[in-house]
């Protein structure tokens, strides 16, 4: 692995497995049908495109094309529809190796809302006590009773970083310790904060919990 230092983070999104995507009869909304029933969203060409992407399987908003004539960014004109069904949502991490992700979060609550923040690189952080591993068919699947998600853990340098937190671990510590690229080490670990799974041990400090560059695309 002499050329993980050249790999960078690659945020994912996708709908959950269940739901069934139908554009409205104007073609101005979607309805989404899932577990907790349908949900009808106002959406563009553009919105509804990402949606029937990522019905399909995980799909970076970076890429997606940009708002015609607006020469904004298609992923800034998603975030606000992807936050009204959040609870439908799949969030997942990669390395652009192209060998696959590395962990996903999976909503498992209406009130789901999966929402990355700043990593304070001075606290220590551990898996929540009561945390379940379970080997599966589709990876480690990390559980948490009355948590409103579900992780799996897919690839075993994500299992390494789980590793690191079941003792107070900082941040900086873990990345000195792993053969990974800082920034992904930094990042499986605010996806397991933002999930419910890891949870810091020491003293917060102002600001630690503003919203982070890590919950956009």
């Amino acid at each position: 692995m002499s050329d993980t230092d050249e790999h960078q983070v690659v945020h994912l999104w996708s709908l959950d497995e269940d739901v069934v995507l139908v554009e409205g009869d104007d073609g101005s909304e979607t309805v989404l049908s899932g577990r907790w029933g349908a949900q009808r969203l106002k959406t563009d060409g553009l919105a509804h495109e990402a949606l029937r992407r990522m019905q399909l399987g995980p799909v970076r908003l970076a890429n997606v094309d940009r708002t015609p004539g607006s020469g904004v960014p298609g992923c800034l004109v998603l975030l606000p529809v992807l936050r009204e069904v959040a609870h439908l949502v799949v969030r997942t991490i990669a390395m652009d190796d192209l060998l696959g992700p590395l962990l996903s979060v999976y909503p498992l609550s209406r009130d789901a809302a999966f929402r990355l923040g700043t990593l304070p690189t001075d606290r220590r952080f551990r898996l929540v006590v009561g945390t379940s591993l379970v080997l599966r068919s589709d990876g480690l699947v990390m559980e948490l009773r009355d948590s409103p998600y579900q992780v799996v853990v897919h690839r075993p340098e994500a299992v390494w970083i789980v590793g690191m937190l079941t003792r107070p671990c900082r941040p900086g510590d873990a990345v000195a310790a792993l053969p990974l690229p800082p920034g992904v080490t930094r990042g499986v670990i605010g996806y397991l904060l933002a999930a419910g799974m890891a949870v810091a041990v020491d003293p917060a400090h102002p600001g630690d919990d503003r919203p982070g560059p890590g919950d956009g695309p």
